[in-house]
């Protein structure tokens, strides 16, 4: 069996940390790259993975030969009422600049700009800053009185923590959070609602009104906040690792990396 290799961004977090002691616990090797370019030595490496923001990934993933598993990016408005507790659209920012009402709007997949809520269309990133096909979830705002996220592995919840408390940060490892119960007998309603084998899934209580569903997030950019490091790491290489390893099934969840021109 192949060694794992877990790449780093030169920017190493918190959770980069956590994950690194996790693999190397496990035998796995661990590299920090230093910029954005994949020295020779690890280009198309075998048993590859990667821990990375968004932008940082989608530089070096190809000469890594690193496939990335992320939530389809209108997964979130496909899914039914009663999941969401809100409406939400998936449009673009040209259509979402039009907005004449307060709403939350957030890229689904990057962060391209701030996601909040916005007065009404007229402060979202003009053209000079985000083109107008940019993709864009638009949701009613509602309030959540505590949110917590889940690592989940083939539907099953592998680790989760509880992280804000009415919008303040209040980390906690699921284990120990009260309602624990109620937490994972939600996120059994999310199979079959079309996500990849290995995802990040962000779930909170409703003012009022019960659980929905926060966010869906890509493991390989996730902060685990309290969540168990080495059952974070489990989903982590599952959602990003070689190419050639993804079955049929996760295919259409890989994301699509451009290519990088170096000179």
């Amino acid at each position: 069996m192949t060694t794992r290799t877990l790449f780093l961004s030169p920017r190493v977090t918190a959770t980069g940390h956590a994950l690194a002691d996790a693999a190397r616990r496990r035998g796995a090797h661990v590299e920090t790259l230093r910029d954005w370019r994949v020295p020779e030595q690890w280009r198309r490496a075998a048993g590859a993975s990667l821990y990375a923001g968004p932008l940082f990934a989608d530089a070096v993933a190809r000469e890594l030969g690193v496939g990335l598993l992320e939530a389809p990016e209108d997964w979130l408005a496909r899914l039914p009422y009663e999941l969401t507790l809100r409406n939400v659209e998936f449009t673009t920012i040209e259509e979402a600049r039009l907005l004449r009402r307060p709403a939350f709007v957030k890229p689904p997949n990057d962060k391209s700009f701030p996601a909040r809520v916005y007065p009404d269309g007229s402060g979202l990133p003009g053209p000079d800053a985000v083109e107008g096909g940019e993709p864009v979830l638009v949701s009613d705002i509602v309030t959540f009185a505590v949110e917590y996220r889940l690592f989940v592995l083939d539907g099953e919840v592998r680790t989760g923590s509880r992280y804000a408390t009415r919008g303040d940060l209040d980390v906690a490892p699921l284990a120990e959070d009260p309602r624990r119960g109620e937490v994972l007998g939600f996120a059994e309603r999310l199979a079959g609602t079309g996500l990849p084998s290995a995802v990040v899934v962000d779930v909170g209580l409703v003012d009022g009104s019960g659980w929905a569903v926060v966010e869906a997030n890509a493991a390989w950019a996730s902060g685990h906040y309290a969540c168990d490091a080495d059952a974070a790491l489990d989903v982590v290489l599952r959602a990003a690792r070689p190419e050639g390893e993804f079955g049929a099934a996760d295919h259409r969840f890989l994301r699509p990396v451009p290519e990088v021109v170096r000179d």
